[in-house]
């Protein structure tokens, strides 16, 4: 009994220490549907503010999910009132319909390239707002509740 226990406490820590570029990395739930007018934001300390930086929007999909791309308005508010706004395009799955998500069960995680090489100068926190902005093809008005998208998340990692 005693063998087993240390042997999950040393995956847990082999696991937990593969992911050194870390530098913040956290997801939100956004239920069984993501809504449109549901925002989901992030409060980011400032890290160093000379080392440049990779930014990644990470998203979690299940088989529900009934798009082969998403659409993502991501908007950055910096501390001394500077706004970035930026409505991106990830491809979901290949042109086969295979997801293109890493996981070994139903639920497929995405990390979406969001700014590469980015320094923050300003001190102080950085806000990050994500908002689904599907569409069916021919519809003008947007998708309301977005199923098969169950966690959205923002990634900060050292370069290499």
């Amino acid at each position: 009994m005693k063998v087993s226990r240390i042997v999950i406490v040393l995956l847990l820590v082999l696991i937990s220490s593969c992911d050194s570029k870390a530098v913040f990395d956290k997801y939100k739930n956004v239920s069984t549907a993501w809504n449109k007018e549901d925002v989901v934001q992030f409060k980011i300390n400032a890290p160093d503010s000379i080392q440049p930086y990779n930014l990644f929007v990470n998203v979690r999909n299940t088989n529900d999910y009934k798009f082969s791309n998403l659409y993502l308005i991501v908007t950055m508010d910096f501390p001394h009132g500077k706004t970035l706004t930026d409505t991106l395009e990830y491809d979901m799955t290949t042109k086969n319909g295979e997801w293109l998500g890493q996981g070994l069960s139903s639920v497929k995680e995405n990390k979406l390239w969001y700014k590469k090489g980015v320094i923050f100068n300003e001190d102080g926190t950085y806000n990050v707002s994500i908002q689904q902005a599907m569409r069916k093809n021919g519809d003008v008005n947007g998708v309301v509740n977005l199923e098969g998208i169950t966690d959205v998340g923002f990634r900060i990692e050292k370069t290499e």
